[in-house]
């Protein structure tokens, strides 16, 4: 009974020592066998290092990392030969589909191929899902190789003569073929991604020559717009010239030559009613001669403002200076002070500023018999003033008496000038004063809020 519990007792024990090392023996000794499963153990180790290295390199790409692959895997199994293949229509962007390595050489043709490892070669390609079935056949031993559950191809090798392929040994080359399919997934996404990149930075590059572009452009749009307000800046003193050149034409040429007609009358009479009527009619010779003097000075005057030559545009005081020059067929003397930092305004407003100063210094040379003007250009921080003064013989208070009248009912068409400033003003959303100037004549204020015109009322 005590025999058969001894006995017992170490069935027991060899059974428990055989379930902690793996190693199964009818030995008296399991010291021989622990030492090959050690030594099987540290091989199956290094062989882990030596694919762990191989698949870290799949940034290199496709082909070096199947290289490494292969050579890891042979080195393992001591092979003769080694083959790595791609089932098809799985993992398309990979390549080489296939790669063997035969005595040192690697191979991907498969002329080149010997006719033993073709066989191999057409059934993992045709039949990856075979290779699982079968691990091991007479000489030789594969792996599948999958991924996402799915067989992708696998790996097929002729191990050393003196290799015994253990569970162990196919294990590692599971691990490896499953390994490497990640790795070339993984490969072909890092330079798909890379290519991406590149993508990304022509569009990148593309969408800055555009922008690019468009900035050209949209510098050629501007100097088009301010091409297009200096040919209205332009239009806005030839049309001054022209405005002032009828009148000088159709009023005061012609009074100047009915003056010299009644002139001329006047001696014929005063020289048939006596020597002293003679006298006086001498006396009056030198203004008939005045009157030619004055009207060929005013057709000067005319040609001169039709055919001025073209003036370059500019900002507001710039335009102010120029149509200051419009003025100096008279005697009046046409002075431009601008203070403040000038402020850009919308064309059409400096074109209504501009023809309203034109009028009030055509008012100036036709009414005012002054010999001096000043027009003054205030900019403050929220408001334009605009100052024509001169040292006339002009009444400020009978100037906005007949402001008033005219606007509200036109007289013979007399002081339609002051009509007319009073709109532009109104129109610009800014007040019109009449004042007597600190050189003894008319003051005429122009006020224009800024930036944009808020209000509007003549001052009377």
């Amino acid at each position: 009974m005590a025999a058969r519990k001894e006995s017992g007792n170490g069935t027991n024990s060899h059974t428990d020592l055989g379930a902690l090392t793996g190693l199964r023996s009818g030995k008296r000794s399991f010291y021989p066998e622990y030492v090959r499963s050690a030594e099987r153990l540290e091989y199956a180790v290094q062989a882990l290092d030596r694919i762990s290295r191989a698949l870290v390199r799949t940034v290199e790409g496709p082909r070096t990392l199947v290289e490494a692959v292969v050579r890891a895997a042979a080195e393992h199994l001591q092979a003769d030969w080694l083959l790595l293949a791609i089932a098809d229509g799985a993992l398309r962007a990979a390549r080489p589909r296939f790669l063997l390595l035969c005595n040192g050489e690697l191979i991907d043709d498969e002329a080149g191929l010997p006719a033993e490892v073709g066989e191999h070669l057409d059934g993992v390609r045709s039949r990856p899902w075979e290779v699982e079935w079968e691990p091991s056949g007479p000489g030789w031993v594969r792996a599948p190789m999958t991924l996402d559950g799915e067989p992708v191809g696998g790996i097929v090798g002729w191990p050393g003569s003196e290799v015994s392929v253990a569970d162990t040994d196919l294990a590692i080359l599971r691990v490896l073929a499953n390994q490497a399919a990640v790795a070339l997934h993984n490969s072909f996404l890092f330079h798909a991604a890379v290519q991406l990149r590149g993508r990304t930075e022509q569009l990148s590059e593309a969408a800055a020559k555009q922008a690019r572009d468009l900035a050209a452009r949209n510098a050629e749009l501007q100097e088009t717009q301010r091409r297009l307000v200096e040919a209205m800046q332009r239009q806005a003193l030839d049309d001054e010239r022209h405005r002032i050149a009828r009148e000088l034409h159709d009023t005061v040429t012609q009074y100047v030559l009915s003056a010299g007609m009644t002139i001329e009358v006047c001696r014929s009479e005063l020289e048939a009613m006596g020597p002293e009527a003679a006298r006086v009619a001498e006396r009056l010779a030198p203004a008939r001669g005045a009157t030619q003097q004055a009207v060929e000075r005013l057709r000067a005057a005319i040609y001169a403002l039709h055919h001025s030559a073209e003036e370059p545009p500019g900002s507001l005081p710039v335009l102010l200076q120029q149509l200051s020059t419009v003025h100096l067929p008279s005697d009046l003397k046409v002075g431009v002070r601008v203070e403040g930092t000038p402020a850009p305004l919308p064309p059409e407003a400096e074109n209504s500023i501009l023809r309203l100063t034109g009028e009030a210094l055509f008012n100036t040379v036709a009414h005012a018999h002054a010999s001096r003007s000043l027009v003054h250009l205030v900019y403050k921080a929220d408001h334009l003033r605009l100052t024509v003064s001169d040292d006339g013989t002009g009444d400020p208070a009978q100037l906005r008496r007949s402001l008033h009248l005219s606007s509200a009912a036109d007289l013979a068409g007399r002081h339609r000038g002051l009509v007319n400033m009073a709109a532009r003003a109104r129109e610009l959303g800014g007040t019109l004063s009449i004042r007597r100037s600190r050189m003894g004549g008319i003051s005429l204020q122009l006020r224009v809020p800024l930036p944009s015109p808020t209000s509007s009322e003549v001052t009377m």
